[in-house]
């Protein structure tokens, strides 16, 4: 009983937490999609960046945006500035850009430019869920 009741507190605090849970880097974010089948928000950002500065203060600190990606996604935040690795099909020349990923990394569509309203943010959300999910039911359907 103890431990189930661990396991439950220890869930709800990381799909509740306050912040984004983003991944260590490119690659470990990766594994770990691949390895809980759930698609990727890739951001391409930089800390002097008026436009991704906003969108971290607005949009990637709205509850509900915290919560669909910790419980949904997982995300991954590359900064130009610190020389973060970006895969090169990935990169753009401006910032911020936000990629929805396949758990193999591989575009799902392409990307949005620019600080993404909460609103509008949560929308694309609820769209790559379902394609993601809509892909993964025609590949288990071939099996």
């Amino acid at each position: 009983m103890y431990k189930l009741l661990l396991v439950m507190v220890l869930l709800s605090t990381s799909l509740f937490a306050n912040k984004i849970v983003w991944a260590k880097d490119f690659q470990s974010g990766i594994s770990k999609a691949k390895k809980v089948n759930k698609p990727v928000l890739f951001i391409f950002s930089s800390h002097a960046c008026k436009y991704c500065i906003k969108l971290e203060k607005t949009t990637f600190s709205d509850k509900r945006v915290i919560q669909a990606l910790n419980k949904d996604f997982i995300s991954i935040i590359s900064y130009s500035d610190e020389n973060d690795y970006t895969p090169k099909e990935l990169w753009r020349p401006a910032t911020p850009t936000i990629w929805f990923l396949k758990a193999d990394g591989s575009p799902m569509f392409q990307p949005l430019m620019g600080a993404v309203g909460a609103e509008d943010f949560l929308k694309a959300l609820s769209v790559v869920k379902a394609e993601f999910k809509k892909v993964n039911n025609k590949k288990r359907a071939k099996k």
